[in-house]
């Protein structure tokens, strides 16, 4: 039992369990990252709280009160319960301009915009009048409300133009909500109006942060958008029928139909209209595609990984030069390693995440390149091992950097990976006993 443990083969099991128990450090490392993100969340709870958060924008709602009498067999007097319905627009155009800036708290930044919003829908005199004599309960006509849904208040800056039919009118705050969203309100008396259509014409100001998504509140929907962001992430319900790319930005039109969502142009107070009218949003996110967080994550999902083919490039210095490497040694390094994922995290927040690569990559090559000349007794090993582990890190460099395909860039780098490592160890001999220094082991006296 004795001589197996000095075997190739224990040493090959005993650097295996070393890589594994690696992973310790990396898990600690991969908490970490998740920690920063969560501080970084708080910090864009913190910009939102004081310029307006993630903006929700619907069209106008015409909600009209009701009077549904529920008188109960056998009672004096009629009793009556209140209640609502409410309409939705046959045509809503919107014309939204952005313009984008970055806020910072602390080390932490997000993109800001104040949307200019443009904003004309037509409620038609035969939609109302058909709900109206389709209602089973009365409608209180002259108390109606036209309701404007917005996911953020604080972000509403200016309300620039507010016509009903032509006439000035002006929002009022609300208890109302649309919804998880609350709403502004404008009183509208539709027996007044008789038997006309409601036009209404709407320009705003509503700042946000990183996202604005729309609610297609109308028989169709039509959307324009601008804003000079080059990397949009379009999101929710539909996407653009068209959209453009260029280096002033991004531009976008979307056209919806109420055959497009679940629930239709009318509903009363007693239908739960709102996980649908949540799943039926749509709009834009300002995508950050230099997230550091995001990108380290990725990286220390290939720690494990990284640090066993280290490992691997001792090994067969160990074996096929004749050297001989302590366990404690194979620790240090793996250390080392562990090491530049902290020191990666740390720098990416203050140089951005290319920068803090190369620094930390470098650092750690030359750390554990020394630290092999002296462990391994020769300078020429140890600038081999050191430009083993940058074409590594080089290769992690760019399984980070190619979103789309690094799956497959890394079956190929570890495929190939795996043939050199096979080619490498053909003839060691893996009962022979381990080198001691200096010794020649077995299966390179094969070879001899």
């Amino acid at each position: 039992m004795g001589k197996w443990t000095q075997t190739v083969t224990a040493k090959v099991l005993g650097v295996g369990l070393l890589a594994l128990l690696m992973t310790i450090p990396l898990l600690q490392v991969r908490e970490l990252v998740r920690e920063r993100q969560q501080l970084r969340q708080q910090a864009i709870a913190q910009i939102a709280q004081g310029w307006g958060g993630k903006q929700v924008l619907g069209g106008p709602l015409l909600v009209v009160p009701t009077l549904r009498e529920v008188t109960p067999a056998g009672a004096t007097a009629p009793q009556w319960q209140a209640g609502s319905e409410s309409i939705l627009a046959d045509t809503l155009a919107l014309d939204v301009a952005m313009s984008v800036d970055t806020r910072s708290y602390g080390i932490y930044s997000a993109p800001v915009y104040v949307a200019t919003v443009k904003l004309a829908a037509q409620f038609r005199a035969q939609d109302l009048a058909q709900f109206r004599r389709s209602s089973d309960a009365p409608w209180q006509a002259g108390k109606a409300e036209l309701r404007l849904a917005l996911g953020d208040l604080r972000g509403l800056q200016e309300v620039g133009e507010l016509r009903i039919n032509g006439q000035p009118a002006r929002f009022e705050s609300s208890a109302d909500r649309l919804g998880p969203w609350p709403n502004v309100v404008v009183p509208i008396d539709l027996d007044a109006l008789g038997a006309q259509s409601v036009d209404v014409q709407i320009t705003l100001k509503l700042a946000g942060t990183e996202a604005l998504q729309l609610l297609p509140l109308a028989r169709s929907t039509d959307v324009k958008m601008h804003a000079p962001w080059n990397d949009p992430s379009f999101i929710g319900a539909a996407l653009p029928l068209e959209h453009a790319i260029d280096a002033h930005g991004f531009s976008a039109r979307w056209h919806l139909l109420d055959l497009n969502r679940s629930y239709g142009q009318h509903w009363t107070d007693r239908d739960d209209v709102c996980s649908a009218l949540a799943a039926s949003s749509f709009g834009v996110q300002l995508y950050q595609p230099v997230d550091v967080y995001q990108r380290n994550v990725r990286a220390g999902k290939y720690g494990l990984l990284f640090i066993a083919m280290t490992f691997v490039a001792f090994f067969l210095f160990e074996v096929l030069k004749r050297l001989r490497v302590h366990p404690v040694q194979y620790l240090l390094v793996g250390a080392a390693l562990a090491t530049f994922y902290v020191v990666l995290l740390a720098l990416s927040e203050q140089i951005g995440f290319g920068p803090a690569y190369a620094l930390a990559a470098a650092a750690v090559v030359l750390l554990v390149g020394g630290y092999a000349m002296a462990v391994l007794r020769a300078r020429r090993a140890g600038a081999l091992l050191g430009g083993v582990l940058g074409l590594i890190y080089a290769m992690l460099y760019g399984l980070i950097a190619a979103e789309q395909y690094a799956l497959l860039i890394g079956a190929l780098v570890l495929l190939a990976v795996v043939a050199l490592m096979m080619y490498l160890t053909r003839r060691i001999d893996w009962y022979a006993y381990a080198p001691a220094s200096g010794e020649p082991s077995a299966a390179i006296m094969e070879r001899s």
